[in-house]
C-alpha cells in the first residue's frame, strides 16, 4: 500500500519540483500599474514564499489586452519582462516556486468598455458586461480560436523567459475557456459544442499547444470547476470528462475549484460575499457597485464549512490518474493532511494565506494548527482598492508601493 504523503513532502510536477505541497491559489491581487506588476505585487508574493509556500500563483495574467476583465490587471507582453523578472527573482530568493495564471476574460469583462461585441463560445446578450456597455457577445470563429490559442502560447513563452516555474491556464469561474466548458455559455452546434467532450475540446487544444511550447521547462497546470453549482451548469460528471481530456493533452496538475463569477460566486467561496464591505470599497464606482448588487439577486444564504468541495473532488480523484490540487475550504493543518489522505497531491489556499502569508511555516514549526481566517470574504472587494487585496483583520497595505512598477 502506498504511504500517505505529508503536505510538507516535496512534489514533482512535470519538470518542476516543489519543496512542499502548499500552493497559494491564484486570486486577483489588484496590484498592477499600467498593466504591469507593482512593487506591492512583488512584496505580496515574496512574503508568501518567505512564509513557506511551495509555490505561489500570480493571478490573472491576461494573454492579450482585450483579455482583461478589470483595468488593473497585467497584460502579458514583452515590454513588461523586466517587471516580471523582478517578481520571479523575489520569490526564488525566498526558496519558493512561482506560477502565472494565464487567462482571457472572453465575454466576462466587467470594468472595461470593449470595442465591438466581446468574444465567447456563443453569441447573444452579454449579461456580465451590461453595466459597462458591452451589451453583446459573438461566437468565436476557428480563426479566433487559433489566434487566442496562440496568445496563450506566447504568454507562456514570456513566462518562461521571465523565470516562472509554471503556468496555470484558468478554465474555471466563467472566463473564456470556461465559457466553452459550461453549458451556461456554450450553445454551439459544431465540434466545440453539445456534449461535455466537445465543450472541453478547445480548452484541451489550448493546453496541448502550451504544453508543446513550454512543457519541457515549465509545469503546465489547469484550474477547472468541479461544477458550476447552479441549475443548467456544468456538473461533476462534466468535470470528469474535462479532466480526462486535459490529462490526455498533457496537464501536469489540475487545480479543482468551482462556481462562476456571475451565476454562483457563493458556490465558489463556500459562503456569501460581505456586501457592506463591497459597498464601502466601491463607493467611488457606482456602476460596479450596481452590477455587484444585481448579481446578488436570488443568491442563497450559505454558511461556510471546511473542505466544501470535497465530495465533488473525491469523484474526480477516483476517475483520473493525474496530480490534483485540492482547493475549497482548507484552512487548517488537519484539512491539509486530510486532503493528502484522500489522495490529493497538493492543497491550494487563498484566503488563509491572505490572512497570514507565514501560515505554512507556522504549521511546520507548531506555532499554528489552523488559520485565523474567518472566511468573512471581506478581502474580496479589495481587488478594487488602490492598495490591493488584504485581510481586514490585519493592518492595511501601503498604497504608495502599489503605484510603482516592479522594475520602476
Amino acid at each position: 500500500m502506498t504511504p500517505v504523503a505529508s503536505p510538507f513532502d516535496p512534489l514533482t510536477l512535470g519538470p518542476l519540483r516543489l519543496r512542499n505541497r502548499f500552493i497559494r491559489a491564484g486570486a486577483n491581487e489588484g496590484m498592477v500599474v499600467d498593466g504591469a506588476p507593482s512593487r506591492a505585487l512583488v512584496k505580496h508574493h515574496r512574503d508568501l514564499a518567505a512564509g513557506g509556500v511551495g509555490m505561489t500563483t500570480v493571478a490573472y495574467g491576461a494573454v492579450s489586452q482585450v483579455g482583461r476583465t478589470l483595468p488593473n490587471q497585467v497584460w502579458l507582453r514583452p515590454e513588461i519582462l523586466p517587471d516580471l523578472r523582478v517578481l520571479t527573482d523575489a520569490v526564488h530568493a525566498e526558496g519558493g516556486a512561482i506560477a502565472y495564471q494565464l487567462t482571457h476574460g472572453g465575454s466576462f469583462v466587467t470594468s472595461l468598455k470593449v470595442r465591438g461585441p466581446t468574444m465567447s463560445a456563443s453569441s447573444g446578450l452579454n449579461k456580465a458586461g451590461l453595466m459597462r456597455g458591452n451589451f453583446f457577445q459573438r461566437a468565436m470563429t476557428p480563426e479566433d480560436m487559433q489566434r487566442v490559442a496562440g496568445e496563450f502560447v506566447e504568454a507562456a513563452k514570456l513566462c518562461r523567459q521571465a523565470g516562472f516555474d509554471a503556468v496555470e491556464l484558468h478554465m474555471g469561474h466563467g472566463y473564456l475557456l470556461n465559457q466553452f466548458i459550461s453549458p451556461l455559455s456554450n450553445r454551439r452546434r459544431d465540434a466545440y459544442g453539445g456534449n461535455a467532450e466537445n465543450r472541453a475540446r478547445f480548452p484541451a487544444e489550448v493546453l496541448a499547444r502550451v504544453k508543446d511550447a513550454v512543457g519541457r521547462d515549465l509545469a503546465v497546470v489547469a484550474k477547472i470547476n468541479v461544477a458550476d453549482g447552479v441549475k443548467g451548469g456544468a456538473t461533476v460528471d462534466d468535470a470528469i470528462v474535462t479532466a480526462r481530456l486535459l490529462l490526455q493533452a498533457g496537464a501536469d496538475m489540475l487545480v479543482l475549484s468551482g462556481g462562476r463569477n456571475v451565476e454562483s460566486g457563493w458556490f465558489m467561496f463556500g459562503s456569501n460575499h460581505d456586501m457592506d464591505e463591497m459597498r464601502k470599497v466601491l463607493a467611488g464606482s457606482p456602476i460596479t457597485g450596481l452590477m455587484l448588487k444585481w448579481s446578488q439577486h436570488g443568491v442563497p444564504k450559505i454558511t461556510f464549512r471546511e473542505m466544501y468541495f470535497l465530495e465533488h473532488s473525491r469523484r474526480i480523484r477516483a476517475a483520473v490518474d493525474v496530480p490534483l490540487g485540492y482547493l475549497g475550504g482548507a484552512r487548517s493543518l488537519a484539512n491539509a493532511e486530510a486532503a493528502m489522505c484522500e489522495g490529493f497531491d497538493a492543497v491550494v489556499m487563498a484566503r488563509p494565506l491572505i490572512h497570514d502569508p507565514a501560515l505554512v511555516n507556522k504549521f511546520r514549526d507548531g506555532r499554528a494548527v489552523e488559520s485565523g481566517c474567518t472566511n468573512c470574504n471581506r478581502c474580496v472587494p479589495y481587488i478594487y482598492h488602490p492598495a490591493g487585496t488584504w485581510c481586514v483583520m490585519n493592518p492595511p497595505n501601503d498604497p504608495e508601493i502599489n503605484k510603482i512598477r516592479a522594475a520602476g
